[in-house]
């Protein structure tokens, strides 16, 4: 039997197969765990891109891994950024409008409004207080929007004056304090104007008187007696004579609107002056002066700024740079008004107060409150005719008021006290009067001056004896309606003419458009000196924003196109009297200026233009006062 060899050699085959698997662990175990051996790095060389391909790999998988780590730390930490410093960081960069969109996405109210505080003192600390107020109106708490409308006040005074002039704040404050719906601040479709003092306008551009009792209620609503200019110390000191230079003025407002601000109130009434006493020209200096007493102003009842001492109302920015541009280039130097009776309206008179004469006189009390209420219905409304400046110019309503309520001191139905009777009572006292059909009256009123007082040069002028005169005139009515001028006036309507210009200073301390009136007046000599004496072209200065095209947009007003008849009747002598008036304002500078009687030579006006010079004046000081 042979030996099994398959057996053993199976078995010396399966020991070589182990030793052999031995040998290649032991191999790779010790190529893995020890490093390189020289011979790899010796072939480096031919593997060079598969050698370093590897490394690379793994030091972009390593970068990958780190990197999502480091952005994931700022992301996690952004919430801790608050609405405050997101605020603050807008506002030193000053973005004021991301820093507003910032705040207003805070709902909690006490938070969003202290972020809106914020962003009103960064918008004042810049000087945009028109900004501010557009903040301060975001304010949701409504004791806050207070403060802020008075902090807001306060350093506008502080900066020399108000941006604000008239009603603007008080109307600001109304808005902000009551959820009305504003045009204004877009909310909703009211809106909020301010009112004139003695007339006001209709939307059909009627011409309405206000009564005392009307205007006590309307200011008793909006709280004007406690409204009080914002004024610096120095401003609000009194000054015999404050000098204001038009032309540093001008430079002043300029840069203001430039910079998107509004004049202060102090630029708005020219520095407090009442009245216009002196012009002076310096060549050497490049400037125009206007000197006259000044003061602190408040406003008055009737809404105006008047002294507070004298009560006398304040000259106007507004007002100057209106007649201004009346006396450019191709303005029309000359301005006013007139109500005109329409013809159509004063045939129907004619023929009614003839057919009531036919009938004789009328029955007391209801028969002629029904007489007059068909004279009114007869005559119909009046036209208002304006020229010379924008019928939406404060000049213009001045001009207007004072003319409307000329007439119906006239004809009795207001009263200017016992020097200043009306015809009715004039007619009374004529011992023979007597009954006419009609009669048509013309009152208007124009300028008055003693003279204008000039030094040899030509560079320094007083103005004397400023006031406004009255001057009359019959005119006849035909059948037709038609006004016929007879160039001549009788013996009572010379009366009244005279009577108002003489007691006009006491009329003007009673009744504050008449002062008004001859504030306008006398910037119109003023505007009107300049061009007649060419003080512009000496003094070297081309307007700007007071030029026709100027950037300087005064105040308006609506305009008025017509208005109530101003007629009225008696019965003398078994006639009925009837007296309608036409006649205006008219301010024709060239009567004063071209004419050599009314300029003298006075050597002491140069002696006051050498004092009054500018002194050394701080940078954006455009007016100071007299030295003592």
């Amino acid at each position: 039997m042979r030996p099994n060899h398959p057996r053993v050699g199976s078995s010396a085959v399966s020991v070589l197969a182990t030793v052999v698997c031995l040998a290649v662990v032991l191999g790779v175990t010790f190529y893995l765990v020890n490093p390189r051996s020289e011979m790899t790095v010796e072939k480096a060389s031919e593997q060079v891109q598969v050698q370093d391909e590897t490394p690379l790999v793994l030091e972009k998988q390593e970068t990958v891994a780190v990197t999502p780590a480091a952005e994931i730390k700022p992301v996690a930490e952004t919430p801790r950024v608050s609405p405050e410093e997101q605020v603050a960081a807008h506002l030193s960069a000053g973005e004021f409008g991301q820093a507003i969109e910032v705040a207003e996405t805070v709902s909690n109210l006490q938070e969003r409004t202290l972020l809106l505080r914020m962003v009103v003192k960064a918008q004042m600390d810049s000087g945009d207080f028109v900004a501010a107020l557009g903040t301060i109106n975001r304010i949701p708490l409504a004791e806050e929007r207070t403060k802020a409308m008075g902090e807001r006040a306060q350093a506008m005074s502080l900066a020399g004056g108000s941006q604000l002039a008239d009603f603007t704040e008080l109307i600001d404050l109304i808005q902000t304090q009551t959820s009305g719906g504003w045009i204004d601040d877009g909310s909703g479709e009211g809106s909020m104007r301010q009112f004139s003092a003695g007339v006001r306008v209709d939307p059909n551009g009627m011409l309405h008187h206000i009564s005392k009792q009307e205007l006590k209620g309307e200011l008793e609503a909006l709280g004007v007696k406690a409204r009080k200019a914002s004024l610096n110390k120095n401003v609000a000191q009194n000054s015999q004579l404050r000098l204001v230079s038009l032309t540093r003025l001008e430079k002043e407002v300029q840069q203001l609107i430039e910079e998107g601000r509004s004049p202060v109130e102090t630029m708005k009434m020219l520095a407090g002056l009442t009245k216009v006493e002196y012009v002076f020209v310096y060549p050497e200096d490049q400037e125009i002066v206007v000197a006259g007493p000044a003061e602190a102003w408040i406003y008055n009842e009737e809404g105006l700024a008047v002294g507070v001492e004298s009560g006398r109302p304040v000259l106007q920015l507004d007002d100057l740079v209106t007649i201004l541009r009346t006396f450019s280039d191709n303005g029309e130097e000359i301005f006013g008004c007139s109500f005109d009776p329409r013809a159509e309206g004063l045939a129907r008179v004619n023929e009614f107060v003839a057919q009531s004469n036919a009938r004789g006189p009328l029955s007391a009390g209801a028969g002629v409150r029904n007489y007059t209420r068909q004279l009114k219905e007869k005559l119909g409304t009046q036209d208002i005719t304006l020229y010379g400046v924008p019928d939406t110019s404060r000049v213009a309503r001045v001009l207007i008021e004072a003319d409307y309520r000329m007439k119906l001191i006239g004809i009795g139905k207001m009263d200017a006290g016992k020097n200043i009777p009306s015809y009715f009572d004039l007619l009374a006292q004529e011992s023979n009067a007597s009954g006419m059909n009609l009669e048509a009256l013309r009152w208007w009123l124009t300028m008055k001056y003693d003279s204008v007082l000039h030094n040899p040069q030509r560079t320094a002028y007083q103005v004397v004896g400023s006031s406004v005169l009255c001057q009359s005139e019959n005119q006849i009515v035909t059948k037709e309606g038609e006004r016929l001028r007879t160039g001549k006036a009788e013996k009572l309507n010379r009366e009244f003419a005279a009577n108002f210009t003489k007691h006009y200073q006491e009329l003007a301390q009673q009744d504050l458009v008449y002062a008004d009136l001859q504030n306008i007046f006398d910037l119109a000599l003023v505007a009107a000196l300049m061009r007649n004496e060419h003080l512009a072209n000496r003094a070297g200065w081309e307007m700007t924003a007071f030029a026709a095209n100027g950037v300087y947009r005064p105040a308006e007003f609506e305009a008025a196109h017509t208005v109530d008849t101003v007629v009225n009747h008696r019965v003398y002598n078994g006639k009925d009297v009837v007296v309608q008036v036409a006649g205006g304002v008219r301010v024709d500078t060239n009567s004063v200026v071209k004419n050599q009687q009314n300029l003298k030579v006075s050597p002491e006006v140069g002696a006051v233009s050498a004092q009054s010079k500018a002194p050394a004046l701080p940078v954006g000081r455009w007016w100071w006062d007299l030295a003592n």
